[in-house]
């Protein structure tokens, strides 16, 4: 069987591609270049290792959830918990591999988009621990929503261009990023943050990430004997849920469900599920081909999520690739199942797991009782909630912090 997370020439299938303009062409294949010698390097990935031991405590534990299992009845419930990387989420694995890359050409600025303000705050982290001089795009919109992951980038010596075109969410954070990055090719990297984009950005960021995969399964044979009945994970572009993933792409008896934000229900249109509705088409939009939740003339429509990381209009092409396969299940979780779970984790576990991550956990919860108390099953946590903290004591309806929230959003909307 051929790797799934190996693009041929580019593409995933009909998925994926470089679709750029002339001006980048030469850029992506440097970029290309690099990544396949430290592909064939065998000391690269040591070396990866090692500075993620080091760095960022890997391996993350697999817990097993006891009161979650015993409340739920069904599946044994494990958690892969991403929350514990340094920085707070999956995206260190990433930023940390492209950063070795960065070193390896020569490069001294590295600029990054991001929603849920996890990514912007990993690669301020990277780029400090490196020495290179860092600027992240993110939309206004996510900025008065995430502003803790606004102040640490600032504090990590990142300057944060706050966006305020188009529906000021993430896709205009990446095309803010895009024009940067045309603009100073010769000395800057784009560290994009998800298996989205151009090649070949999909499959290097499935790469680094699958160093999640590969320890799920390691530790969830070691725990239980056997591999899990299904593996689930949030899908906003797709790098922590191909991340996970990787490992059992070639076990058939393992299934793997990808969670998309269900926003306030799938017929509302208020949503981010391009694989779990029938709203999205296949077209192409920010250098790749894949479906987009877009209208008959290619205009991408608004998208909305609680969780700011999965309010995306596109999908990673491979991701795409697998659903067309029948490889990988979606469903979608609305914002009041999303806050639901994240109550329950948080009072019944202890854990207390990203806004983007809660929407795994609500799929697992509906489905777990169904499967037998020998089935296993395991949740990737790609991040914890701190980052979320106004989101959700506004969706608690707490006025006290109603009232913070308003004025923490106020001051940093009137920022230049």
């Amino acid at each position: 069987m051929a790797d799934p997370l190996s693009p041929d020439r580019g593409y995933f299938g009909k998925f994926g591609g470089a679709y750029l303009p002339e001006i980048l062409v030469a850029t992506f294949r440097s970029l290309e270049a690099a990544f396949a010698a430290a592909q064939a390097d065998p000391g690269f990935w040591r070396e990866y290792e090692a500075l993620l031991a080091e760095y960022s405590c890997r391996p993350t534990p697999l817990t097993f959830c006891e009161n979650l299992t015993r409340d739920c009845g069904g599946a044994r419930i494990f958690v892969k918990r991403e929350d514990l990387n340094h920085t707070g989420a999956h995206k260190a694995n990433n930023v940390l591999g492209q950063g070795l890359l960065v070193r390896r050409m020569g490069k001294k600025r590295v600029i990054a988009e991001t929603g849920a303000g996890q990514h912007g705050v990993a690669t301020a982290t990277m780029a400090a621990k490196f020495g290179f001089e860092c600027t992240v795009y993110m939309g206004e919109v996510d900025v008065e929503r995430q502003s803790p992951n606004v102040f640490w980038m600032e504090r990590l010596g990142a300057r944060v261009v706050s966006v305020k075109d188009g529906s000021r969410i993430l896709k205009d954070a990446i095309n803010e990023a895009f024009r940067d990055w045309a603009a100073n090719m010769d000395s800057t990297h784009y560290v994009l943050g998800t298996a989205c984009g151009p090649h070949p950005f999909p499959a290097m960021v499935a790469y680094f990430q699958s160093i999640v995969g590969k320890e799920v399964r390691r530790q969830v044979l070691e725990r239980t004997g056997r591999l899990p009945k299904r593996v689930y994970a949030c899908v906003g572009g797709g790098s922590n849920a191909l991340g996970v993933f990787s490992a059992f792409l070639a076990d058939q008896t393992v299934e793997l469900v990808g969670v998309e934000a269900g926003g306030r229900g799938l017929h509302t249109h208020k949503h981010a599920a391009r694989l779990a509705s029938a709203d999205a088409s296949l077209g192409v939009a920010q250098g790749y081909r894949t479906y987009f939740l877009q209208d008959a003339d290619g205009q991408m429509h608004e998208t909305h999520s609680v969780a700011a990381g999965l309010d995306y209009i596109g999908v990673s092409p491979i991701l795409a690739h697998l659903r067309d396969q029948g490889r990988v299940r979606f469903e979608s979780a609305t914002d009041d199942e999303v806050v639901a779970a994240l109550a329950r984790t948080v009072q019944r576990e202890g854990l207390i797991p990203a806004l983007e991550s809660a929407h795994a956990f609500a799929q697992a919860f509906k489905e777990a009782p169904q499967l037998s108390p020998d089935d296993v099953i395991v949740i990737n946590q790609s991040g914890r909630g701190d980052k979320d903290i106004f989101t959700v004591a506004d969706a608690f309806g707490d006025p006290l912090w109603r009232d913070f929230i308003r004025r923490k959003a106020a001051s940093y909307a009137s920022k230049p």
